[in-house]
C-alpha cells in the first residue's frame, strides 16, 4: 500500500472512531435473553491488528486449534484474558498476539481501544485497534492456534458482507452476525467486533 493509501485508510478509521457507537454484546440480536443481575465480567482483550504495508490493508485473524475445550476451530483475533502482570488491556492484547502468532510489539502501533464486547461466556473483551507497520513471520502457537490468515480490511468493512444467522445454544435459538470469507467462517464475537467498526465506518 502506498503512503497516501495508508494515510487515507487510517484517517477514515480515526474519523470513524469519533462517531458514536452502540454497546456490543453476544445478546445484541437476542433481546429475549435476560442478563443476570450483578454479573461480574472477566476482563479480556484482543488485538484488532491491521497490516498497512503491501497492496491492501489486511486484518490478521487466527483459526483456533481444534483440540481446545472452548471454541475449537473458531475464527478469532489474537487475544485472551487479562493477567495480573498486564498493566493495561493493550498490554494484554500485545502479549497474547506475541504468544499466539509471534507478532513482536515493536511491529505494532496501538491506535485506540474499541467499544468492549460482552460474551455469553462472561468475558468483557476490549478490542485494541492497532496498525501493524512492519512485516513479520506469523508462527502459530500449536497449543492454541491452528492457522494465521489475513482478510482484506475492505471486505470486513462492507456492510453487505455481513449476515444474520442462528443456531441452538443451551436449548434455545440464538442469532449472531457472520461474515464468511473464502473457507473461513467468521462469526460470533469476532464478527460482531468487526461489524462494530464497519458500522462506524459506514
Amino acid at each position: 500500500m502506498t503512503g497516501a493509501a495508508r494515510s487515507i485508510t487510517k484517517n477514515r478509521i480515526m474519523a470513524a472512531l469519533k462517531r458514536p457507537t452502540k454497546p456490543s454484546s453476544d445478546y445484541d440480536l437476542n433481546p429475549e435473553f435476560s442478563l443476570p443481575e450483578g454479573r461480574k465480567l472477566r476482563p479480556a482483550a484482543v488485538l484488532f491488528g491491521i497490516e498497512t504495508f503491501g497492496c491492501e490493508a489486511q486484518v490478521v485473524l487466527t483459526k483456533r486449534a481444534s483440540h481446545l475445550a472452548h471454541h475449537p476451530g473458531q475464527i478469532a483475533f489474537p487475544g485472551g484474558k487479562q493477567d495480573e502482570a498486564d498493566i493495561t488491556l493493550a498490554d494484554t492484547a500485545l502479549r497474547e498476539a506475541y504468544e499466539e502468532i509471534a507478532l513482536p510489539s515493536g511491529a505494532v502501533r496501538v491506535l485506540s481501544p474499541l467499544v468492549p464486547h460482552e460474551t455469553v461466556t462472561g468475558y468483557l473483551i476490549t478490542p485494541i485497534l492497532a496498525e501493524i507497520i512492519t512485516p513479520f513471520t506469523a508462527i502459530a502457537e500449536v497449543n492454541e492456534v491452528e492457522e494465521v490468515f489475513r482478510v482484506p480490511l475492505s471486505f470486513v468493512m462492507e456492510q453487505q458482507n455481513f449476515r444474520i444467522e442462528a443456531r441452538r445454544w443451551r436449548g434455545q435459538w440464538r442469532k449472531f452476525y457472520a461474515v464468511p470469507y473464502g473457507p473461513y467462517y467468521i462469526w460470533g464475537a469476532t464478527a460482531r467486533i468487526l461489524k462494530s467498526l464497519a458500522d462506524r465506518m459506514a
